[in-house]
């Protein structure tokens, strides 16, 4: 179903903002149609895979062309705003991925949709525009005026805005322009409230917490962020990481942030128990505790593990020219004998990268656990911008990102083993800017 154009509500950029609010969105982004970006062209949405770090997207499957050619795809949790402010799914709104180009392309949001934008999305006229609100539970809220609405009118009006990617980020009411300034006078606030009492938001419910890891559910509660287990809580789009130090005035660069968890999705390790995984791959505490196999340490590409003899490869990657050559490849651990014990495609790791925000914040902080468990936050925050998922295998294929499990089962040879699972793709703070375009270390209390 279409709705005419004279049925099209002719909105102010004030109408939108509420409407989209109230629908969930907590940011806007607004992309100016080229003639080709239509129904039946496939609107183009980047000429890298960072779109897939800037919209959110289900998980990644390979699909295979009519002329046999094998891409990614992903759907995409599309809702077109309804006229009266409700919203209505587009059930198959999906992104097309193609790695080895690398471009996305978006495509089917308009087939099976009610009252979606079919006059605007199926034609070549100028100065079209598509607007989509991003939701803290990953949904995507869309709209399109036409270059004489209001809407469009009242967006050329507020000048240059910032750019994230293909698209530009709308200011919601009250907000300034640039997400730069309202995420610095946050930390500003923050590190000048010096020792903050551990903490969590939940449900909006703000409760005390005093296990160690909690520097970062203290730090997102502070900037409003519910820990509600949805991945990549962010603030303004951008990712938030506080990374717990000695003194924020002298970070190791030895210090490790974990970038994903996913489980492997291939190998013997997918058919197998862990304490079968781990009897059988693994080996004995170092620390000479009892009855505990251990699979652990670092696995890097082209490396052959000492204590467990794999030897970790990366396939269907070009190193040389930092592109995916087979969308069906994976990071693999084999043997000498060159069994596959464990392995992650390109769909399952892209699938986790999704989760990541195009732009990233890394903060540094300390601990004091008397008289209670509490935080403080340094004056200079790392602030990375631009990431795509051939940047992440890129550092993956160098070494610098790594394979980095916490597997272990304790109790072996009683009746009741105690097994634990830790599969963790991290990197080390020094080797933090490989993964961005552009990294700037920025001092809070001076930065606007």
């Amino acid at each position: 179903m279409k709705l005419p154009k004279a049925e099209r509500p002719n909105l102010t950029l004030d109408q939108l903002r509420d409407m989209m609010t109230a629908a969930g969105a907590k940011r806007i982004l607004v992309k100016d149609l080229a003639p080709n970006d239509n129904a039946k062209n496939q609107p183009y949405l980047s000429g890298s895979m960072n779109v897939t770090n800037i919209l959110p997207a289900g998980e990644i499957y390979v699909d295979q062309t009519d002329k046999g050619n094998r891409i990614m795809k992903a759907p995409l949790p599309l809702e077109w705003l309804q006229p009266d402010g409700t919203t209505r799914k587009a059930p198959h709104a999906k992104l097309i991925l193609y790695p080895q180009y690398p471009e996305v392309r978006f495509s089917g949001f308009l087939r099976g949709s009610v009252n979606a934008p079919n006059d605007i999305l199926t034609t070549r006229t100028p100065g079209r525009r598509l607007y989509l609100g991003i939701t803290d539970d990953r949904r995507i809220i869309g709209w399109a005026s036409w270059a004489e609405d209001t809407l469009s009118q009242n967006i050329d009006a507020l000048g240059e805005l910032e750019p994230e990617g293909v698209f530009r980020r709308v200011p919601l009411a009250g907000e300034p322009k640039d997400s730069h300034s309202l995420l610095l006078a946050q930390l500003r606030r923050i590190h000048q409230l010096d020792w903050i009492a551990g903490k969590r938001l939940s449900g909006g419910v703000v409760r005390p917490y005093n296990a160690n890891n909690g520097i970062g559910y203290t730090l997102e509660a502070e900037l409003g962020i519910s820990n509600n287990g949805v991945a990549g809580p962010d603030f303004e789009g951008w990712e938030v990481k506080a990374a717990q130090v000695p003194s924020f005035l002298s970070i190791p660069n030895s210090k490790k942030n974990t970038l994903l968890t996913p489980e492997p999705d291939g190998g013997e390790y997918t058919g197998i128990s862990l304490l079968e995984f781990v009897t059988k791959f693994g080996y004995a505490d170092k620390n000479a505790v009892e009855d505990r196999l251990n699979f652990g340490g670092q696995f890097k590409v082209g490396k052959r593990h000492a204590l467990t003899g794999l030897t970790t490869h990366l396939l269907g990657f070009n190193s040389m020219t930092g592109e995916v050559e087979d969308v069906d490849g994976k990071f693999v651990l084999a043997n000498d004998a060159g069994l596959e014990v464990a392995s992650w495609s390109f769909k399952k790791l892209l699938s986790h990268w999704n989760k990541k925000h195009a732009k990233a914040v890394y903060l540094p902080g300390e601990i004091q656990k008397v008289p209670r468990t509490e935080y403080r936050y340094g004056p200079h925050a790392y602030l990375g911008e631009g990431t795509d998922f051939n940047m992440f295998l890129s550092a993956l294929s160098s070494g610098r990102v790594f394979f980095d499990p916490g597997m272990k089962v304790e109790n072996v040879s009683s009746a009741n083993p105690l097994p634990k699972k830790r599969s963790q793709f991290r990197i080390v703070w020094k080797d933090l800017p490989s993964l961005y375009h552009k990294m700037t270390k920025t001092d809070v209390l001076t930065a606007g």
